[in-house]
């Protein structure tokens, strides 16, 4: 079985990078077996259907408006439930129509879930704020107990610290 756990998001509006933040966490933290991939896709929009139907299952990571407090995660007929929204921009996760299509188009994935958290600022140029970077901490701790139920054998890294601007890093401005 492959398992992909994606998260979504824009890494420059704040709050909106709350799934690549995930990412980032899981990344830094854990050692995880080869069939378990760790994507960051930002704002794919329904190029989103590309990756979906390469794997069995998939955690999706997203900042969602309507959340509650706290960290929220849809699955099943409520995942299935979720309405298609008015896409405002090419880059809108579109995340209902994408698993409607892969899943017409290859029968894949078999199972999702999407992990979310209200964002509290989208403003341009600002970090993670705390409520969020709490929210990161339980969604990983989310990640990891579903890819354990499922099975999957899930290592601690060495490596633990993670920048907070580490995006910035890896790809820095010309």
């Amino acid at each position: 079985m492959t398992l992909a756990v994606i998260g979504l998001g824009n890494v420059l509006l704040g709050d909106d990078g709350f799934g690549p933040f995930v990412i980032e966490l899981l990344r830094a933290r854990c050692d995880l077996p080869p069939e378990v991939e760790l994507l960051d896709l930002g704002t794919p929009g329904l190029f989103l259907t590309t990756y979906l139907h390469q794997y069995d299952d998939v955690i999706i990571v997203d900042a969602v408006a309507g959340a509650g407090d706290g960290v929220r995660v849809w699955e099943g007929e409520e995942l299935a439930a979720l309405p298609i929204a008015s896409r405002v921009s090419p880059h809108d996760p579109a995340l209902p129509e994408a698993l409607s299509i892969a899943r017409a188009a290859a029968a894949r994935p078999r199972e999702a879930c999407l992990i979310g958290a209200e964002p509290r600022s989208l403003e341009l140029g600002a970090p993670l704020t705390e409520p969020m970077r709490a929210a990161a901490e339980a969604a990983a701790c989310i990640v990891l107990q579903r890819l354990k139920e499922k099975g999957f054998d899930v290592g601690r890294s060495e490596r633990v610290h993670i920048e907070l601007d580490w995006w910035q890093r890896a790809n820095p401005a010309p």
